[in-house]
């Protein structure tokens, strides 16, 4: 399984009674740097191009999105009657404000593909490891959700923000390279499993750069596109 570079077609018309669509759009381009925007139609609809992961990654930002002002909406019993409102002044996925007293307290949430976050965490651990910063990840599925907080300083939250863009960047150059392959177990007895996480721990110190990710009915294997072939083939020999 490559990577690939899609193109999507989004309609943000759905939250036009919620947001200022260019301010929505241009946090987005600041969750998504991998991601090439299109200019944003009249109607709403705005073409987005990049890596399926990223795609992936963005849909989870606003669904994040959507589910904060539905919340919202049920909280105070005016659904359709709020009126529209900046998005700094909207506690979204990713919190931004500017006061003094916030600012100690400011966390920063990344999404990130599952894939892309073990590989970091594995091969790069520094990446998410900075002075004064809190870093954590939480996995569901297909997407971990990355929370970066200060340790309580004016100064922690400012490194907490660029612990975000290390981050960002880590993962659009890794999407640049990476590849998974998923081996299938042929059978799903327990001896069958064995064997084969019996011979990725064999294969693992001659490719050390590739990521091996055991699940109950497959293995994944993660890296650069020579690696997980050369890899592949050895365990399907």
């Amino acid at each position: 399984q490559v990577f690939l570079r899609v193109t999507s077609t989004l309609n943000m018309a759905v939250f036009r009674d919620h947001f200022v669509l260019d301010d929505l759009v241009e946090e987005m381009k600041k969750q998504s740097p991998a991601l090439n925007f299109g200019p944003l139609q009249p109607d709403g609809q705005i073409a987005v191009q990049g890596f399926f992961p990223a795609l992936r990654v963005l849909r989870e930002f606003l669904l994040l999105k959507a589910k904060s002002f539905s919340q919202e909406d049920k909280k105070e019993g005016r659904s359709h009657q709020r009126p529209r409102r900046r998005l700094q002044e909207h506690r979204g996925a990713t919190e931004m404000r500017d006061s003094t007293g916030d600012a100690a307290r400011e966390k920063q949430v990344l999404v990130l593909d599952t894939d892309i976050y073990l590989y970091m965490r594995r091969f790069r651990p520094k990446t998410l490891q900075a002075n004064n910063v809190v870093i954590s990840g939480v996995t569901g599925g297909d997407i971990t959700t990355v929370s970066i907080g200060s340790a309580g300083s004016k100064a922690g939250a400012a490194q907490a923000l660029r612990a975000r863009k290390v981050i960002e960047k880590c993962s659009v150059e890794l999407q640049e390279v990476l590849r998974k392959e998923r081996i299938c177990f042929k059978e799903q007895g327990r001896g069958e499993k064995q064997r084969y996480r019996q011979l990725c721990e064999r294969l693992k110190p001659r490719y050390p750069a590739v990521l091996v990710v055991p699940y109950d009915t497959h293995i994944d294997l993660v890296g650069t596109s020579a690696d997980v072939g050369g890899f592949t083939e050895e365990v399907r020999r």
